[in-house]
């Protein structure tokens, strides 16, 4: 028979097992941010850093395309905005812009041009500035869904930033990390206290660890299951009860959309996609288009080019004028500043939406991850709790 300490501090115990592998659950939701291991499939990496591109993916299929498109976004962008954001950017530097196009196709010519010459094509460029990119930011907003592969964006960004997906949810979900943490130690504690009654009846010292794996298992499966169910609310006398994930959904909307914006779908890494993603070559198209009149639309400017440097040098220019543009939107949006003062505007679309999702589509964005990895979590906090009660086992026997 146990002596009566050691059988009441089966509810300590089994308290400490239900706390200790919910947060243990909850740290191997994260961590470790890569893969970690002596062999494939011989270790772990973090539910979430392994799971962040499907996640992400979800949320973009339940957010903006169902919002609409991207073209929707960038209207309320502001085009004009942006207009007038390329204009500052571009025009202090279309000297330098110039002088790099004539030092790479005609440099012995460029430097030969009297001051003057020079001078008047930098103001003739000016000039034709602002037309150009007027139209040019008109026609991508026009094509943006078609420019901009969203997923494979998401696909890059999380490939090179792993954590990214941790830190979203881990400042969206705070509050529900720390109340499933918490809610473990009483769920363990009240099915220790049930144990007492059949194990002062029935003291078969085997069963404490078999004991110990169901309160980890158990445990850590309410756990999961509190953040997610039930789906709809539901009135249980004074209580109303919904999942802890469901409960907070505009709160959670919110965080989650504002650190996508900040940290994804930045107008620096969405231009960026349209230069270099799988539809650059369209993207550049669009830019010698609106470029092209450059040259062509001044005759004088072009007869003039065309006499100095032949029609195979003229072609040479335009060309190089192209490439020019293409590489310079990336300077262009690379500021920090624009890209903060537009993030709200990203964030309000995605929250918007996120907010309007009934709770099964909302909690699509992180349950179809952890389903696949809830036997695992689930099981982990069964060894432990098995661990636990063959201490408490060796305990006894004292």
């Amino acid at each position: 028979m146990f002596n009566d300490a050691a059988l009441w501090s089966l509810p300590a115990v089994a308290a400490f097992v239900g706390w200790f592998t919910n947060w243990l659950a909850i740290k191997m939701s994260f961590y470790p941010v890569r893969y970690f291991g002596i062999a494939p499939g011989l270790g772990w990496q973090g539910v979430i850093p392994r799971k962040a591109e499907k996640m992400a993916h979800i949320c973009i299929d339940r957010t903006l395309q169902q919002f609409g498109d991207l073209a929707v976004v960038y209207n309320k962008l502001e085009p004009q905005r942006i207009v007038q954001h390329v204009l500052n950017q571009v025009t202090p530097r279309i000297d330098e812009y110039v002088d790099e196009i004539m030092y790479e196709v005609q440099p012995v010519l460029w430097d030969n041009l009297p001051l003057f010459v020079r001078q008047r094509i930098y103001r003739w460029a000016a000039d034709q500035l602002p037309d150009r990119v007027e139209a040019l930011v008109e026609d991508f907003g026009d094509d943006l869904s078609d420019l901009v592969d969203l997923k494979a964006l998401l696909s890059r960004e999380l490939k090179h930033h792993p954590d990214l997906m941790n830190r979203i949810f881990q400042q969206a979900g705070q509050v529900e990390l720390k109340s499933v943490i918490n809610k473990g130690a009483i769920i363990g504690g009240l099915l220790g206290a049930a144990m007492v009654p059949a194990w002062s009846e029935w003291p078969v010292l085997w069963a404490l660890p078999i004991g110990g794996f169901f309160v980890g298992f158990i445990t850590n499966w309410l756990a999961i299951n509190l953040i997610f169910r039930p789906l709809n609310p539901k009135r249980i006398f004074f209580w109303r009860l919904q999942g802890l994930f469901l409960r907070r959904q505009e709160e959670i909307s919110e965080v989650w959309s504002r650190l996508v914006a900040e940290e994804l779908l930045t107008v620096e890494k969405v231009a960026d996609a349209m230069v270099n993603g799988s539809e650059g070559a369209r993207t550049r198209a669009i830019i010698q288009k609106h470029l092209r009149p450059l040259l062509d639309h001044s005759m004088v400017m072009k007869l003039s080019t065309q006499v100095a440097v032949g029609m195979t040098g003229y072609t040479d220019i335009k060309k190089a004028i192209n490439q020019k543009a293409a590489s310079a939107t990336n300077e262009v949006f690379h500021d920090p500043t624009f890209n903060r003062e537009r993030a709200p505007v990203v964030a309000s679309v995605l929250s918007a939406q996120m907010k309007r999702l009934a709770p099964a589509e909302f909690q699509d964005i992180l349950r179809p991850a952890f389903r696949e990895e809830e036997l695992s979590l689930m099981l982990v906090g069964g060894l432990f709790g098995a661990l636990a009660g063959a201490g408490q086992m060796a305990f006894m026997l004292v």
